[in-house]
């Protein structure tokens, strides 16, 4: 394998690790869940508006009302994704949470089967159970240590299941609308949805530490560009499944850093469900990935 054809895989490396980042910089940011959000997403909005002001201007008027409609429906999933995830970060381990929110492709595939009637073969219907047994450990070995843990993990499926709605609405559109401007719109309609949804709350937006804002823009930067646009760009050479496949060793670099950075140990429970999970979803992806293009929408 020569330099070239390479790179992508090394893209992918990098991509995973920088997602990796995404939980222990909402840990260390001392902030409400919903004001990291806001600024993560409001950051990152600003630093993509010299370029679509540069190049992507003229985009805006051929995108259809019915795809504003859808795009602006995925800001708000997304939004609420992150409102989800981030607070059960508040409530359970990063190793517990990450692993639970990775589990999103398989929603995604549930979505599919309601909405688009897509059929499930009996290998991806196994390797669910065995994922969804791998989270039913890791939930009853935290609920052992604290009961707040068990809302921790409830509120990471939740932030899957949001997920899957911001994929639902944004994939028909993004077969229209380039990648730069749907991103935009997206995390546009998503920072809006954030600062209602603070100022209802009556969140304040500012007082935070120099250190918190570094961590604000550290994740509007690291796991947004660093990772997302690098998957994005490995896609044009390899499959989405084998970008897929790579995203699940998020969960694995996020309890890496978390035991280093924040002292967090992983319980037997948490290890033996989280490499349940993990093995599951890799079958899962392996037994649909002939099917259909399994895409990566991990918003970690």
């Amino acid at each position: 394998m020569n330099n070239k054809q390479l790179a992508p895989y090394i893209a992918i490396a990098i991509g995973v690790v920088a997602v990796s980042t995404s939980a222990i910089f909402v840990r260390l940011a001392d902030a409400p869940s919903s004001i990291i959000a806001n600024y993560r997403l409001l950051l990152a909005v600003l630093i993509m508006l010299p370029l679509i002001l540069w190049k992507h201007t003229g985009e805006f008027k051929h995108i259809s009302r019915r795809d504003w409609w859808f795009s602006a429906a995925a800001g708000v999933f997304l939004a609420l994704h992150f409102i989800l995830w981030f607070e059960s970060l508040n409530h359970t381990s990063v190793a517990s949470s990450v692993v639970l929110v990775t589990t999103q492709p398989i929603f995604a595939f549930i979505g599919t089967y309601l909405f688009f009637k897509e059929r499930f073969t009996s290998g991806a219907v196994l390797s669910m159970i065995i994922a969804f047994t791998g989270s039913v450990i890791i939930s009853w070995g935290d609920f052992q240590i604290s009961g707040m843990a068990l809302v921790g993990n409830f509120l990471a499926l939740m932030g899957a299941i949001a997920i899957t709605g911001y994929f639902l609405f944004g994939q028909n559109v993004r077969k229209r609308v380039s990648l730069m401007t749907y991103t935009f719109v997206v995390y546009g309609v998503s920072s809006i949805t954030l600062i209602l949804y603070n100022i209802v709350l009556g969140t304040s937006f500012t007082g935070y530490t120099g250190e918190t804002w570094m961590y604000f823009l550290a994740l509007a930067i690291i796991p947004t560009f660093f990772g997302h646009t690098l998957f994005n760009w490995a896609i044009k050479w390899v499959s989405a499944s084998t970008i897929t496949m790579g995203v699940l060793f998020e969960p694995i670099g996020a309890s890496i850093m978390a035991y280093f950075i924040l002292g967090e140990l992983v319980t037997w429970s948490q290890f033996l469900g989280g490499s349940i999970v993990i093995i599951g979803l890799m079958l899962f992806i392996i037994s649909t990935s002939k099917k259909r293009k399994i895409k990566v929408i991990n918003e970690t």
